[in-house]
């Protein structure tokens, strides 16, 4: 999947494809947080919102009949189209993404292309789902079998109380989650302002009160939609989406995810980093529990800022995250000593492992490193194998080359100061070099140490 971006923000022209690990680094307002909001927008838009049309007629023999088989390789055909009528409808969203006015994105155009070889490996996917009506009667069933490249639709009551157009995008909606299951990741988000929503869960709560209150005791139809934009209407799209999760931890906190399940060791590892736990109890309070603290509960004003940086990420882990996810976590260097940004790289490559994709944003050098040193260390030579296991490195969390892409915002083209013609009003996303030997070429970082290494050597060193 390649995402193409034009006049978006601080980025003119700019285009990057996903890895199972995906970094940006540049310095700040270049354009890495635009990009990675676009693309969480485009993913959330095509997950909940995004149907592919259906005519009339591909239904009639439904409603005629009870039943109809739908060729879904027809639709692979028009995979192409399908992708662009997305993108067109999603750039639309993009002022209520950005929380931005719709004047800033009347140039901007993105796109994704996606490999022709992924769509078609739909037809081992086996897919269900029965529809009900508000009375909890089943109206119609969707489903397709294991290696087949049909989907049946049935009538499973004498009447059908839904609409001809909600059949549709139900249908609509089947068809792209079977053709796209294995292209178009499940997004969670972590914003940069991921502990602001930490530290006022309080006074959130408070807010949605009232407005059920306000909702309660008024006398005209209100669109619920429309009171809760009032007070979202200033945030960007993934802020309210942490600021929405923080709010409902006492309910996701009774979901189990299958790391939860499967892998209970790399909770412990996290619960280690932040030397502790999170506590949601029966009342809705949320409290920060230290390993070392016997009874203690922390509130998240009384928690460390660290503690409250990894809260969204932390409950993601715990309790919703399942394979083939996408994480974006924006600077997750936030907060975090050196050697706590040490360990969630790590953290961030065992994921990997499991199966969850991970897309940061980062001005950290020491993530950069860490990620240097897992690539480096994946060399099948007796020194290095020692060396990993001297330093406590796990073979689940060393990486290939192949399996990074890392891009530098910036303004200029990777293979000359002179500015382009497509840069010369904005920034680009340039692909850094990535080298089994030598690790990720960051050179977004490189000059800022070189410079500080040359003023440090001269004032220990240079003449009197």
């Amino acid at each position: 999947m390649q995402i193409h971006l034009h006049r978006l923000g601080p980025l003119q022209h700019a285009k990057f494809t996903l890895g199972d690990l995906t970094v940006i680094c540049g310095n700040n307002n270049t354009g890495k947080t635009y990009a990675t909001y676009a693309l969480f927008g485009f993913l959330s838009f095509w997950q909940d919102a995004f149907s592919i049309p259906i005519q009339d007629e591909e239904i009639a023999p439904l409603l005629a009949k009870g039943v109809v088989s739908v060729d879904l390789n027809q639709y692979v055909a028009q995979a192409e189209t399908i992708l662009k009528e997305a993108c067109l409808q999603y750039t639309r969203q993009l002022p209520r993404v950005f929380a931005a006015s719709p004047e800033r994105f009347t140039a901007t155009t993105f796109q994704i292309t996606v490999d022709d070889k992924e769509i078609q490996q739909f037809a081992p996917i086996p897919y269900e789902r029965k529809i009900l009506s508000a009375g909890a009667e089943q109206q119609f069933s969707i489903s397709k079998q294991q290696d087949s490249h049909e989907m049946v639709v049935a009538l499973l009551g004498d009447k059908v109380r839904l609409p001809p157009e909600i059949i549709k995008q139900f249908v609509g909606r089947a068809i792209k989650d079977i053709l796209f299951k294995n292209v178009f990741p499940v997004p969670f988000i972590a914003s940069a302002e991921r502990t602001g929503a930490a530290i006022f869960r309080k006074e959130l709560n408070f807010q949605r009160n009232r407005l059920l209150e306000e909702m309660a005791q008024t006398n005209r139809t209100l669109d619920p939609m429309e009171l809760l934009f009032r007070v979202y209407q200033d945030y960007a799209l993934p802020v309210k989406e942490n600021v929405d999760f923080t709010r409902d931890l006492e309910t996701t906190s009774k979901q189990m995810s299958f790391i939860a399940k499967e892998h209970p060791e790399l909770l412990q590892d996290f619960s280690s980093i932040i030397g502790g736990d999170y506590v949601v109890t029966r009342n809705d309070e949320l409290y920060y529990k230290p390993q070392n603290g016997k009874r203690l509960k922390l509130s998240m004003d009384a928690s460390s800022s660290a503690v409250r940086s990894l809260l969204v990420i932390g409950f993601y882990l715990r309790h919703v995250a399942r394979p083939a996810d996408l994480l974006l976590v924006d600077e997750p260097e936030l907060n975090l000593h050196p050697e706590n940004q040490r360990r969630v790289a790590r953290l961030f490559a065992r994921l990997i492992h499991l199966g969850v994709k991970i897309f940061i944003t980062t001005h950290s050098d020491y993530i950069i490193r860490e990620f240097n040193t897992l690539i480096m260390l994946n060399q099948d030579k007796p020194r290095l194998r020692r060396l990993a296991a001297n330093e406590g490195y796990r073979p689940d969390e060393l990486l290939s080359p192949e399996q990074i892409k890392v891009y530098i915002a910036e303004n200029k083209s990777p293979h000359s100061e002179k500015k382009t013609r497509k840069t010369q009003n904005g920034y680009t996303l340039n692909p850094a070099k990535i080298d089994l030997n030598f690790g990720i070429d960051a050179r977004s970082f490189d000059t800022t140490i070189q410079t500080m290494n040359r003023i440090q050597e001269e004032i220990i060193w240079g003449d009197a």
